[in-house]
């Protein structure tokens, strides 16, 4: 059997908002995943709107499994993040979006990650994302001009968590704007972990959701190979 990879795609928006709050992917959020994927022997490649070194929060040196990515040659590839536009999805089998605040900058609504996820969907891959990473799911259309995400099962980061968060820093409402295209919006009290798997739609709720969603795709991963 061949080895499955994943594509992380990371944010590489620094600030966000009207004060110019530091930003980036949220460290666990990839940290954790990872850690699941790598134990179950799945490849992860990491790619970013802007290649490079995607800027990083909410590190956090008291749990073992972010001081071990710190420490990995994961986290050497992903400095060296490729350009988004010149990778293909296809060459994956899964794709996954890591949230932090940075992807309700450049991931949402940008044309190259719509056109990552909706051919990854087409092509019936894994689409996958956490916390604020379901941003990039907006906008994306099926061939009949229906949102991507009418009508399927999915979470991501609450409006009960943005509340006090980060509402003054966003753009706008992210599960708002997911419930507006159809999505069958689900969300467990704030920040506490929750999965939703909806057949190859694959999401968590907030950075404690992050194994929850890597150890998924490990069981999605085995179902397609």
């Amino acid at each position: 059997m061949s080895v499955p990879y994943v594509l992380f795609v990371a944010t590489s928006a620094a600030v966000i908002g009207p004060n110019n709050r530091p930003t980036g992917y949220f460290f666990p959020e990839i940290a954790h995943p990872f850690e699941a994927l790598d134990r179950a022997g799945v490849a992860v490649e990491f790619a970013s709107p802007l290649g490079g070194k995607p800027p990083e929060d909410g590190f956090d040196a008291d749990d073992p499994a972010q001081t071990a990515f710190l420490n990995s040659k994961a986290y050497r590839r992903l400095s060296r993040s490729r350009k988004l536009s010149e990778v293909d999805v296809l060459d994956y089998h899964a794709v996954f979006f890591p949230g932090g605040l940075g992807p309700m900058v450049d991931i949402t609504g940008n044309p190259e990650v719509q056109d990552t996820v909706i051919r990854a969907w087409d092509a019936g891959m894994i689409v996958s994302a956490v916390c604020h990473g379901p941003s990039a799911f907006l906008g994306v259309k099926l061939d009949d001009g229906a949102p991507l995400v009418r009508g399927r099962k999915l979470t991501a980061f609450s409006t009960a968590e943005e509340n006090g968060y980060a509402d003054k820093d966003v753009p706008f409402d992210l599960e708002g704007a997911l419930r507006e295209e159809g999505a069958v919006f689900e969300a467990t009290d704030p920040w506490q972990p929750k999965l939703v798997v909806d057949g190859r739609l694959i999401t968590g709720q907030n950075p404690q959701s992050g194994t929850l969603v890597g150890e998924a795709l490990v069981e999605s991963l085995k179902q397609i190979r």
